[in-house]
């Protein structure tokens, strides 16, 4: 319920309106202004009904002796004030002296005591301390001249950052726009036959659910929990229960990522090794290519290794996707043993200093035991050189599969220890419910997801801009 009420307003496209700090202190100061300027009219007009002479004190106005001591109060600080000039000297004719030019020497050998005893007899002499953010520095009436350099890297920061999550919630926001409004359409068929809240109604709820391939064991959790908030809050509206709907859907995802992690294991300092597997055809390749650029365009040092032997096509287009990311890929002969070309691998990256090193592997379900041999004669060489390696194993799943996706998940995750999901080609479906089923069902963390056709699509996944791009506009109002 909590997670709901966090994306609530984001899924109904209402957005925050926040008034800036400055804006807060600009009002107040423009109000204090005001108020000022209001009393002082209001001075001034007293001041000039009054028809009473004015007293005289030894010659001197009491207007003028009170100008006198507003502005003997009103004078700036010793820090603030300004060195008084050099007194002027006149001749008996009231003309005034030019000074005597001191010659060069003198004036080199004086420096110093002017500095140490004229500035600290006249001006005190004021020490600049570090800049602060504006939070911690203290309050003055003057504005500054200029921001501090933290102010300003922080402004950059948030800019940068700013920029960043716009972008990343464009891509979401237009990868799961096929999904989105698919979902929308059954929902509108199935509540423009709404007549009441009855069973064969919820029937029809699962069915709707199953079709979304938010998956079937999700299905029926829905509309069982449907069932009792429907009757606990005596629902019976359409929109209501379109709302009770999306806001189990969203708790249920919720409850399902407890305790998951969504990033990717990369090591601090040494190699990290990532495997990735998955069957022929759903974008392994592309992403292998997709990521090693993003990690050689974040400065990182990049290998990649052809492991896919059984296929030669699949090692040519590797190399062609080192050639786009401009990162080096280890290769062997099609046919040959997978195992060795990961044995050059690991040694190229220990002798480069390597910080990447993404291996490509073959994809045969129709043979889980030869897969499978396969893939644990790999995990010893990589552990003969890295006992931690490897730090992920990847499958790569095609969106547009639907629940065929799941199946290649559930028949990888018996065959291997699949650590993250990889979920290809979401912009161009409109199955992206079927994250809510892997989620829920194999309990396998979405690492990475493919929302475009660009070298720079491929995106961490974050579940909130997910809920938020897949529900977005179809909370109802009441």
């Amino acid at each position: 319920m909590g997670f709901f009420d966090k994306i609530k307003k984001a899924l109904m496209g209402e957005t925050e309106t926040k008034t800036p700090e400055e804006t807060q202190e600009q009002q107040a100061s423009k109000t204090a202004t005001e108020s000022d300027s209001e009393n002082l009219q209001s001075s001034s007009q007293t001041t000039s009904d009054n028809t009473e002479p004015t007293t005289e004190i030894n010659g001197v106005s009491l207007a003028d002796k009170e100008k006198e001591t507003q502005m003997t109060e009103n004078a700036p600080e010793p820090e603030q004030a300004e060195k008084p000039e050099a007194t002027e000297k006149v001749t008996p004719e009231g003309e005034p002296v030019m000074p005597e030019t001191p010659p060069m020497d003198e004036v080199k050998n004086s420096v110093s005591a002017e500095k140490t005893l004229d500035e600290v007899d006249d001006k005190p002499i004021v020490i600049p301390e570090p800049i602060q953010p504006e939070s911690s520095m203290p309050e003055t009436s003057e504005t500054p001249i200029a921001p501090s350099i933290i102010q300003e890297n922080q402004q950059i920061e948030e800019i940068k950052e700013s920029v960043v999550a716009d972008n990343v919630q464009e891509k979401y926001d237009k990868g799961l726009k096929k999904s989105r409004k698919t979902f929308g359409q059954r929902l509108n068929e199935l509540f423009a036959n709404f007549r009441s809240v009855d069973e064969e109604f919820f029937e029809e709820v699962e069915e709707t659910l199953i079709g979304a391939d938010v998956g079937f064991e999700a299905a029926m959790k829905i509309a069982d929990d449907l069932r009792q908030e429907v009757k606990i809050r005596n629902v019976k509206k359409p929109a209501e229960v379109q709302n009770v709907m999306i806001e189990k859907l969203v708790d249920l995802y919720d409850e399902a990522g407890i305790d998951e992690v969504n990033t990717l294991n990369i090591q601090p300092n040494g190699l990290t090794v990532m495997l990735f597997v998955g069957v022929n055809g759903v974008g392994k390749t592309t992403s292998i290519g997709k990521l090693a650029y993003e990690y050689k365009q974040a400065g990182k040092k990049v290998l990649l290794a052809a492991a896919d032997t059984f296929r030669a096509g699949a090692i040519d287009q590797l190399v062609v996707w080192g050639q786009r990311a401009d990162v080096e890929v280890i290769r062997g002969n099609a046919g040959g043993d997978p195992a060795a070309v990961v044995y050059d691998a690991m040694e190229k990256a220990k002798e480069q200093q390597a910080d990447i090193l993404l291996v490509d592997t073959a994809g045969r379900l129709q043979n889980k035991v030869n897969l499978m041999n396969e893939l644990e004669k790999i995990k010893r060489v990589i552990k003969r050189e890295a006992p931690d390696a490897p730090h992920e194993v990847l499958l790569v799943l095609d969106a547009t599969t639907g629940q065929n996706a799941m199946v290649q998940a559930k028949q990888f995750k018996e065959t291997t220890d699949v650590t993250g999901l990889i979920l290809t080609k979401l912009d161009g479906t409109a199955k992206g419910g079927i994250v809510l089923a892997i989620r829920n069902e194999l309990h396998l963390p979405v690492k990475l997801v493919g929302l475009g056709e660009g070298i720079d699509d491929l995106e961490p996944f974050d579940p909130n801009e997910f809920i938020v791009g897949l529900f977005k506009g179809l909370i109802k109002e009441v």
